[in-house]
């Protein structure tokens, strides 16, 4: 059993304050935790930092630990001061095995770190350990553009996970990158369960669950009426009232609209397929919305062409107004 300068692990000085080493060790937490880093051995780095930081950041485990530490150097076979004897009973037993090193479990319990100021929560003497606890929920809102809820490749998103010690205390947080795939047909507020990308269990527990609640960020062209969509175009009265074509913007590029002659104000034309995702991968509609826009500023030719206009027209908006 080789000894372990738990102050050397974390890089401070013996007489580092408990800030100084919280500080030091969510610094290794966030450089080799598994789920992120891409160190070479970064699984082992991570479990020595979270065990010398158990050692440490209990008062009485550290004072337990400055006092055998004058009979070890680092990675050195450990021999403690004569009539010692380690909680392993001096030994160590795999079968009592817990999530730290034998030297940890020899000198603190087995149950060290899970509970009490002697580490476990049957008793300083006992072997007990904890029962295994599920890591915690992560809940998150992700916003979403219609564009991308149309779009093949994945959405990146990246997310805070809590980190726990053995003992539950809050430790630091983890950024973590995920690629989530955008399900067909999502509607505004649902909910996407992720399993197992939530934070690390504690003693050996299941990691939790990662929740994210899908927003559609307001489009400034569409309005949404799942799975179908409405546009309003912009049309000048006369594009109205002898008809022409218009390049009308959709998700995925534009398309040239026909407007017959005579056309009204607030009709709505139909583009087939040019909407939303369905559940089943099919397409909702496109609405194009004639809206008749008038001119801000008129000359006098102008009005003058309005007011011929409205003497051959022979046409009153109001003829069915009130009956």
């Amino acid at each position: 059993m080789d000894f372990k300068d738990y102050y050397k692990i974390l890089g401070v000085e013996p007489t580092a304050d408990e800030k100084a080493i919280k500080t030091a060790y969510r610094k290794l937490a966030r450089k080799y935790h598994p789920d992120v880093s891409k160190e070479k051995d970064a699984e082992d780095k991570f479990k020595e930092a979270s065990e010398a930081y158990e050692a440490l950041s209990n008062a009485d485990k550290r004072a337990e630990y400055d006092e055998l530490r004058k009979y070890g150097q680092h990675g050195r076979p450990f021999q403690g001061p004569p009539g010692w004897q380690g909680r392993g009973g001096g030994g160590f037993h795999e079968e009592n095995a817990g999530d730290f090193s034998d030297f940890f479990s020899t000198i603190f319990g087995n149950g060290g770190g899970r509970g009490d100021p002697g580490g476990n929560p049957f008793g300083r003497g006992g072997q007990q350990r904890s029962a295994a606890r599920k890591g915690q929920d992560v809940e998150m809102e992700l916003t979403v553009s219609l564009e991308e809820t149309l779009a093949e490749e994945s959405k990146k998103i990246s997310f805070k996970v809590p980190q726990y010690s053995a003992a539950g205390q809050r430790l630091t947080d983890v950024v973590k990158n995920l690629n989530v795939k955008i399900p067909a047909g999502v509607a505004d507020g649902e909910r996407m369960r992720l399993k197992g990308q939530g934070a690390p269990g504690v003693a050996g527990g299941a990691s939790g669950d990662l929740f994210l609640t899908l927003r559609l960020a307001a489009h400034p062209l569409f309005e949404v009426d799942a799975p179908d969509l409405v546009i309003q175009v912009p049309l000048a009265p006369w594009e109205v009232a002898l008809g022409t074509k218009v390049a009308v913007p959709t998700l995925t590029g534009r398309i040239n609209l026909t407007i017959r002659p005579d056309s009204q104000n607030g009709q709505r034309l139909r583009v087939k397929g040019m909407g939303l995702k369905n559940k089943l991968g099919g397409r909702g509609d496109l609405f194009a919305q004639l809206k008749v826009v008038m001119p801000t500023q008129a000359d006098e030719s102008t009005r003058a062409a309005w007011a011929e206009l409205a003497k051959h027209a022979e046409f009153d908006p109001r003829e069915n107004w009130g009956r």
